[in-house]
């Protein structure tokens, strides 16, 4: 029997097997106007101290099996000594593998980890005996936009879904027992994945054990086991911080994936505020982005301002020299870091 570990980039996968993901397209910038950062307001997320990370960053655990995600978010939140963790993407008790925990201010960013696609190692087990060319048919019968709905123990609304598997790579077939790699949209239910390909096969099928190896940028690779969280935080009370800096990792990674905006010092404090982002205020963008995307505004620092909604597609805000481009859905970055550049209402 296997035991889903740790795969390592071997590179065994066939080119057909080989696919470009939506969290790893670039996205080239188109430079709207020539602008610098003040030294004196913000910081770079680099130059952050330990204590500044312990407040605005993440670690990626490495869940074991048998604890719960909210026990093992618990769990960092007693390490760090803190007041407040979350995690993105629940994964069931007898689930390993990679999981986001976000500390403090940075549980704010947690919903830009839903826009990622996620990646799992799965063993599927079949009820009866079938040919590996019918699996292998039938499973890729499956790539692609599929309906689902939640099973009866998931704590969501049991509603028809629509998810993208991105792909779903066999590693291996022994018997009745089919390892599996499969990239796919957030939300998608794997164990539901296994029991309808079982049920298109004729012969019913079940989740045998699962392993995340992905959320968003996130990778297994990068994943820490609790004692070595907890091992870090000691060695930095005792005065030895650099085993905790390789663990924490900066907010603003939570939005790697996601279309970029980066404004003057002039129009962070205002966007803080919950105003629109406007032309006037933004130095560059990425290319491709649409009306209705997602996006995270970042400073010239590469600090994360706020997730928000595009107004207009990049093309219309590189063709305009004023209007809202941009609609915040989520803050990030607390008012008064940058200036005050802005005139209310009630001045004006």
């Amino acid at each position: 029997m296997w035991q889903i570990q740790k795969l390592c980039n071997c590179g065994s996968c066939s080119e057909e097997e080989k696919h470009i993901l939506p969290d790893e397209v670039p996205y080239p910038m188109i430079e709207l106007a020539e602008a610098s950062s003040d030294p004196r307001w913000g910081k770079a997320p680099h130059e952050r101290t330990i204590e500044e990370h312990i407040q605005n960053g993440l670690v990626i655990v490495d869940k074991p099996p048998g604890p719960t995600s909210h026990q093992v978010t618990a769990w960092v939140k007693q390490i760090f000594q803190i007041q407040k963790a979350g995690h993105a993407g629940t994964l069931d008790p007898k689930v390993s593998g990679v999981l986001p925990v976000a500390l403090q201010h940075a549980t704010k960013a947690l919903p830009c980890l839903l826009l990622g696609t996620k990646e799992y190692v799965a063993l599927m087990r079949l009820h009866g005996d079938v040919e590996e060319r019918d699996i292998r048919r039938v499973m890729g019968l499956f790539i692609g936009d599929i309906y689902q709905i939640p099973p009866v123990r998931a704590a969501v609304k049991r509603d028809l879904r629509i998810r993208r598997i991105h792909a779903l790579n066999i590693l291996e077939i022994d018997g009745r027992f089919v390892l599996y790699r499969v990239v796919c949209d957030s939300g998608t239910y794997v164990r539901t994945l296994c029991t309808d390909i079982g049920e298109i096969l004729g012969t019913g099928a079940q989740l045998q054990e699962l392993r995340r190896t992905r959320t968003a940028g996130f990778t297994e690779q990068m994943a820490v086991k609790l004692h070595d969280i907890k091992d870090a935080y000691e060695f930095y009370k005792e005065g030895d911080a650099e085993p905790l800096k390789k663990i924490l990792l900066p907010m603003e990674s939570m939005a790697q994936h996601l279309p970029k905006v980066y404004l003057k010092d002039s129009a962070i404090d205002a966007v803080c505020h919950g105003a629109d982002v406007h032309i006037p205020g933004i130095v560059k963008i990425d290319e491709n982005i649409a009306k209705g995307d997602t996006v995270c505004v970042f400073s010239l620092k590469g600090e994360a301002v706020c997730i928000a909604e595009a107004k207009m597609s990049t093309q219309e805000i590189a063709g305009a020299k004023n209007g809202a481009a941009f609609h915040p859905l989520r803050v990030l970055m607390p008012s008064g870091t940058y200036p005050k550049m802005w005139k209310s209402k009630e001045h004006m």
